[in-house]
């Protein structure tokens, strides 16, 4: 890799985020694993209250993640004030979205049972997210930090502390799920308690490790009135909405295809939930690229290094075409193999799930390239394309067209997929040419 310097500046910041990544997805499934005790019911009300926890959390994510172009670029610049001071606005916008947040999660039973929820599952996953609604405020705020250290080129933190978690999440489920240690069995509520304090925790250790590390030296400033600053805020809203409806369009609209899968079958819709759940994990290795190239190209545009930005968002756009690849070339020399680790005895699954992994092998390329594309122009700063792209790939195109091939021509499932694969295609080219035409090295010195 010394002969690649590019892929190893990349690489470097990219491991750790992986790894990030990968444990806080674990924080869903070592939930779900546990909760399975309480029988099918609970399963399904966790499954229901994560859905519709998960994709108005992700608006907001988003919008804090505006924060991430003006830090990479400060620190690129070496402009130490100026970080500090832009973590303490993401902070405050943090805190300012996690109001509505807190709305929606509020109205969760209400919207449920509106999509053609079971009344009574609907209660039990709005009793399953009210118990989270204080660590909504805390997510974002972690998110905030983590961005800081990330435009910093400070990865590693984040990643021993969501490993640290998800011991402590699974301890946490066991004693109020259950009831143990002298605590009362609280059953899936439990389960949402557990998940609101490891959620909270998260936040805490991140600010503990920073201040005990002194990770904050060189970027921090006192507060002051700088951070209400309405026009600084407003930068950074206009940066990180688009990045919130873009997150927001992409976690929809997978959630439209498992509820189109739904409509085909229980047999579908397990299927379904096998290929999206390993097309998920082998994600997260690009996204912790895309993560990394956020910081990469943001420093050196910050540097006004613009050429050098401009081979980093190329060489990152091949590394993360690079890992799909071998994840979809894995996806289809093993599709009789892998559906078999989730279910070993339910053969119209796993005959589904086999016929669905090749297209889903596919869908990885693509996948792999356009979200290292949106990281490279949320490094820029340029937010908007990338929303406007998945408006039109997904629901101008992925859609619509896998809702045809699937119930009007008859393909079933694979005409989910193959829907979901071509407008990612449209996304990913999209991308790549706005990159080409319009990319760091285009940018005014």
């Amino acid at each position: 890799m010394a002969r690649f310097p590019e892929v190893r500046s990349i690489a470097v910041l990219a491991a750790p985020i992986v790894v990030t990544q990968v444990g806080s997805m674990l924080l869903g499934v070592v939930d779900m694993l546990m909760v399975g005790g309480l029988g099918r019911d609970a399963i399904a009300a966790a499954s229901l209250g994560n859905l519709w926890l998960f994709g108005t959390l992700v608006v907001g994510m988003g919008i804090v993640l505006g924060i991430d172009p003006l830090i990479t670029q400060a620190h690129g610049a070496g402009d130490g004030r100026a970080v500090g001071l832009t973590l303490q606005r993401g902070l405050v916008i943090a805190a300012l979205a996690g109001v509505p947040t807190l709305a929606l999660w509020l109205v969760t039973e209400p919207v449920l049972v509106l999509v053609g929820q079971s009344p009574a599952l609907a209660r039990m996953a709005h009793d399953y997210v009210q118990v989270q609604l204080p660590s909504a405020f805390a997510f974002l705020g972690f998110i905030a930090v983590r961005s800081y250290l990330q435009g910093r080129g400070i990865t590693s933190p984040a990643m021993w502390i969501t490993l640290a978690v998800n011991v402590l999440n699974a301890l946490f489920n066991w004693v109020l799920i259950y009831g143990h240690l002298g605590f009362p069995a609280l059953g899936l509520v439990g389960a949402g308690i557990a998940t609101g304090i490891t959620r909270s925790l998260m936040l805490v250790l991140l600010v503990l490790v920073v201040w005990r590390g002194r990770l904050h030296d060189g970027a921090w400033q006192p507060w002051s009135r700088a951070a209400l600053d309405p026009a600084g805020l407003l930068a950074i809203l206009r940066l990180g909405l688009p990045v919130g409806v873009q997150l927001g369009l992409e976690v929809w609209a997978f959630q439209a295809a498992t509820l189109f899968a739904g409509w085909l079958g229980d047999a579908e819709l397990a299927a379904h939930t096998i290929v999206l759940n390993m097309a998920s994990l082998s994600f997260m290795v690009p996204l912790g690229i895309s993560m990394a190239t956020v910081t990469r190209v943001g420093n050196l545009i910050g540097a006004r290094e613009l050429p050098a930005a401009q081979h980093a968002a190329w060489v990152a756009l091949a590394m993360g075409a690079a890992v799909m690849a071998f994840s979809g070339v894995t996806f289809v020399v093993l599709r009789e193999f892998l559906p078999t680790i989730y279910t070993g005895e339910d053969h119209a699954v796993l005959a589904l799930a086999t016929t669905a992994l090749p297209i889903a092998g596919a869908f990885q390329l693509f996948d792999g390239t356009q979200v290292v594309g949106g990281g490279i122009l949320r490094g820029m700063g340029r937010t908007r394309p990338a929303a406007v792209f998945n408006l039109v790939g997904y629901y101008a195109l992925g859609l619509p067209l896998g809702w045809w091939l699937a119930f009007e021509t008859g393909m079933g499932l694979p005409g989910i997929w193959w829907g979901l694969t071509l407008g990612l295609a449209v996304v990913a080219a999209l991308l790549v040419a706005w990159i080409a035409a319009r990319g760091p090295a285009r940018m005014s010195a």
